[in-house]
């Protein structure tokens, strides 16, 4: 019982927090947040499939054991990073590697402790390394479809790539 209390408590902590990030800018990176959470669920089902890690305690049995991570940390975390260094990818990575190697040694540290969560085929610094290509990946996500910074940018060189193909070819023929 303590130890869901603990799973709730990380859930209301961490959103606790989400007011303060502010409507335009949660409106803004919920998005990547979001499609990070799905993958990570994804993910937690590969892992305790593989036998990466397993979790003990569940807030519910049939759920998924990542679920409170997911919806507390993780999600609000997510969104108050971006945030705070979205458009600076080197403080972006830096702050993402302080969080994501306190969440692999200190935090997975504590919960082995109190025996919710336990690293089978996974080293601690697997995990961190894992986390930092998330990190980036959702970066990228960001990037490419919520500002679209990346697809404008190629949907922009393809238009100007074809469009000189286009006049080169009419003033071939003309």
């Amino acid at each position: 019982m303590k130890k869901k209390l603990y799973l709730v408590l990380i859930i209301l902590l961490s959103w606790l927090t989400v007011p303060f990030i502010g409507k335009r800018d949660f409106k803004r990176f919920y998005p990547a947040a979001i499609f990070m959470c799905l993958y990570v669920l994804i993910e937690g089902f590969i892992a305790e499939k593989n036998k990466w890690w397993t979790i003990k305690e569940r807030l519910l049995p049939k759920l998924s054991g990542e679920l409170p991570l997911i919806l507390g940390p993780f999600f609000a975390g997510s969104i108050w990073i971006l945030k705070l260094t979205y458009g600076r990818p080197l403080l972006y990575i830096l702050l993402n590697s302080v969080v994501d190697a306190f969440f692999a040694y200190p935090f997975y540290t504590w919960f082995k402790k109190i025996g919710i969560w336990r690293l089978l085929r996974f080293t601690q610094l697997k995990l961190f390394m894992l986390f930092m290509m998330k990190s980036i990946f959702m970066y990228v996500f960001h990037m490419a479809f919520v500002d679209k910074k990346i697809l404008s940018a190629a949907v922009g060189g393809f238009r100007n790539y074809f469009n000189k193909f286009r006049m080169n070819e009419r003033e071939e023929r003309g």
